[in-house]
C-alpha cells in the first residue's frame, strides 16, 4: 500500500486520531508534489546499508543524519516536545524525515489553507520544503523512530505561525504560483 494522505476535518479532538473527513477526501502524491512535498518508499530494515538511501542522500546533499526515537520512555520532555512539534510552524531549510519504525503524521497546508494529513509508516521518507507551514504528531500507537537528514549542519529552529513576512515563506509561496 502506498502513502496515505487526506484532507483533515476541523475537529479539536485528540491530535493522534486520523481526522478524516466524511466522506474521506484523499490527496494524491501529485498534489503533494505540487506543494513541494516529495516521498520515497524504502526498506527501513536495511537503512544502514541501503544503496537507494545512499543515492538519495548523495543526490540531495544530505550530509548530516541522526536518529530520534519518539516515545514517552525514550524522549526527554516527551509531552513538551510533542506539543511543540504540533505547533504550526515552518523552517528555513527543508525538513527530511525517514520513518525507521512505528508510525506518525505530518500535516501540511495546501494553497487554500486546508490541512493535509500524511500518514507516515515504516519505510516512508518525506521531504517538506523550506517555508511550508506544517506540524508533526504521533498516531495512536504513540511511537516512532525516525532518521532526520540535513544538508550540512542541522538547524533546529522552528518559526511558529505567523511567519508570512519571512523571506523563506515568501519564496515558498512564490514557488507555488503557476501550479
Amino acid at each position: 500500500m502506498g502513502l496515505e494522505t487526506w484532507f483533515m476535518d476541523s475537529s479539536e479532538e485528540d491530535q493522534r486520531k486520523p481526522h478524516k473527513l466524511t466522506p474521506d477526501q484523499p490527496v494524491s502524491l501529485e498534489e503533494l508534489r505540487q506543494l513541494g512535498v516529495f516521498h520515497w518508499k524504502l526498506n527501513a530494515d536495511i537503512y544502514e546499508t541501503d544503496p537507494e538511501l545512499e543515492k538519495i542522500r548523495k543526490d540531495q546533499g544530505y550530509s548530516y543524519m541522526d536518529i530520534i526515537s519518539i516515545h514517552k520512555d525514550t524522549l526527554p520532555n516527551y509531552e513538551e516536545k510533542l506539543k511543540s512539534f504540533f505547533e504550526e510552524h515552518l523552517h528555513l531549510d527543508d525538513e527530511i524525515r525517514y520513518i525507521l519504525d512505528g508510525q506518525a503524521y505530518f500535516d501540511v497546508r495546501d494553497q487554500e489553507e486546508r490541512w493535509i494529513r500524511i500518514a507516515m509508516k515504516k519505510g516512508d521518507l518525506i521531504t517538506l520544503p523550506a517555508g511550508i507551514y506544517h506540524r508533526f504528531t504521533l498516531d495512536e500507537t504513540n511511537y516512532t523512530k525516525a532518521m532526520r537528514l540535513f544538508v550540512g549542519e542541522p538547524v533546529w529552529k522552528a518559526y511558529n505561525r505567523p511567519a508570512d513576512d519571512s523571506d523563506i515563506r515568501k519564496k515558498y509561496v512564490t514557488s507555488l504560483q503557476g501550479c
